[in-house]
């Protein structure tokens, strides 16, 4: 059976939302809303790995497992790793889920896990959704991503790709399937220790994309597709469309 450890990097200081793992949203805070969902997937292990004291007790109090981390890491990467090494045990794939998708779909966690039951394993693994709008398309927050013919990531960028030289841009997204990146991280463990010793890179600066420093230095990421929605919180207008969501589906 596939040993699959999920890991949920959890920072308390946000410059937009402090305090952010904590929030409430409808009884629960959103670390704790990540972690039930994380727990229905194919997962043996759900831990999250925190900076803060604040958080390391509430996530005990709820009854989760929890590690503390670094202060200084440059990235929920590294805080993963940091947390893989401490767990001290060996796992076929380690799964960085993001702590701000309180509404995570267990499926979407799966469909990575399943990519690590076929061999060769894959070095690194992340989601594709397609894009359905044309304010998707054209946001600089959500980063578009283009593949090769085995579904590999050959660039991300928050720019629309490819470029459609003969079309007017608003004819775009109704003549070329774009694919757009949800950021759920599938890691190798043994590739998940040499990508964190990685120095930033050219492209990487330019996008503010980390995942072109892996891109840039020769590893493959492949992917899998998910049509499913989450909703990201990174400012108070998200937790309010949150708890809209919450109510609409309660």
């Amino acid at each position: 059976m596939l040993h699959a450890i999920g890991i949920i990097p959890a920072r308390y200081a946000s410059t937009r939302l402090p305090g952010k793992p904590l929030v409430d949203l409808g009884g629960k805070s959103m670390i704790q809303r990540v972690v039930e969902q994380a727990r229905q997937a194919k997962l043996s292990r759900v831990v999250v790995a925190t900076d803060d004291e604040r958080i390391r007790e509430h996530v005990e109090r709820f009854g989760g497992e929890v590690l503390l981390t670094h202060p200084d890491h440059p990235s929920g990467t590294d805080r993963v790793f940091d947390a893989y090494r401490q767990l001290g045990v060996v796992a076929d794939c380690i799964i960085n889920i993001q702590g701000d998708e309180p509404f995570i779909h267990p499926a979407q966690i799966n469909a990575l896990v399943d990519l690590f039951e076929a061999e060769p394993r894959p070095q690194l693994a992340t989601l594709v959704k397609p894009v359905v709008s044309a304010e998707e398309l054209f946001s600089p927050h959500l980063p578009k991503v283009v593949l090769d013919a085995q579904g590999h990531a050959l660039y991300f960028s928050r720019h629309p790709l490819p470029f459609q030289r003969q079309r007017e841009p608003a004819e775009w997204l109704s003549h070329h399937r774009y694919l757009r990146h949800i950021g759920l991280y599938a890691y190798r463990p043994d590739v998940l220790a040499e990508i964190t010793l990685l120095p930033p890179s050219a492209l990487e600066q330019a996008e503010s994309l980390e995942q072109l420093r892996w891109l840039e230095n020769g590893y493959r990421i492949l992917t899998a597709e998910t049509t499913l929605e989450t909703i990201g919180i990174d400012t108070p207008e998200d937790v309010e469309r949150a708890l809209q969501h919450l109510k609409a589906t309660t």
